[in-house]
């Protein structure tokens, strides 16, 4: 496995595990931790000696979103930051890598999936969480639109109503309240998370590979055949949102850790 600076790949027969490893920022998403996990997926994706997929992350957290406090990434003329390019170079070829992996993709939820991280846990074939873990669509919290793919598998999933919901009001879901509206397959006891983890990457490890492809081929043909087009769309709405006044606020007041004053525009 290539050697990479923010994920961990552990291995175990047939199952391989792609651990976020930024735990001291619960796994926010910096520019490497992009990089490293794009590689993460493509070579997983390509090796036929792994047979299912399990997605965590490292510490307290399964990933915090997008790491406000980074500035290695691009900037746009206007100087802001370069998120259309950042998204499609980036982000959506880890969510589409995933999403149609021949084998199936478990996200193991130990802790809060927030932004980005809601999109990388929701892209995934199964969902299971900690109970104390939480879902939270932040991004209008900010002054941004859902990317990731999350405008998608968020209905997918719930529903307009929660959905609608979940991105306008920015509140928390709780592991249990998401497997009761269906957002995620499973919430289950915080100390037999691990367990269940494994016996189920086991049952998956073990099972037919071929046909779980062939299921993940029928449902995103008949749900998400327009996946590239809405995760374009994402895009160009985020572009949009970076360059507004609303999101200058939202930003420094995450920073100064205080609401949000926002003014419209």
């Amino acid at each position: 496995m290539t050697e990479l600076e923010t994920i961990t790949i552990h291995r175990r027969g047939a199952a391989a595990t792609i651990e976020l490893a930024r735990p001291e920022t619960m796994n926010a998403w910096n520019k490497q931790l992009g990089l490293d996990l794009r590689a993460a997926v493509d070579e997983l994706g390509a090796d036929d000696a792994v047979r299912a997929v399990c997605v965590t992350g490292a510490g307290r957290g399964f990933s915090s979103g997008a790491d406000l406090r980074d500035i290695s990434d691009e900037q746009t003329p206007q100087g802001r930051p370069d998120v259309y390019k950042a998204l499609t170079e980036r982000y959506h070829p880890i969510i589409t890598g995933l999403r149609t992996m021949p084998k199936p993709v478990v996200a193991a939820v130990n802790g809060p999936a927030v932004g980005i991280g809601l999109s990388l846990a929701l892209c995934a074939d199964l969902v299971i969480a900690k109970e104390s873990a939480y879902f939270l669509l932040a991004f209008v919290n900010i002054g941004l639109a859902p990317d990731g793919g999350s405008s998608l598998f968020v209905p997918e999933r719930v529903g307009f109503t929660r959905a609608i919901e979940m991105a306008m009001l920015g509140e928390r879901i709780g592991a249990v309240a998401a497997a009761e509206w269906g957002l995620i397959n499973r919430a289950v006891p915080d100390d037999a998370f691990d367990g269940e983890v494994e016996a189920l990457m086991d049952r998956l490890a073990a099972g037919a590979t071929a046909a779980y492809a062939g299921v993940k081929r029928q449902l995103n043909a008949w749900l998400y055949a327009r996946m590239e087009d809405q995760l374009e769309l994402e895009a160009q709405v985020q572009r949009e949102m970076a360059h507004s006044d609303d999101f200058a606020e939202g930003v420094t007041a995450f920073m100064q850790k205080r609401p949000a004053q926002f003014a419209g525009r």
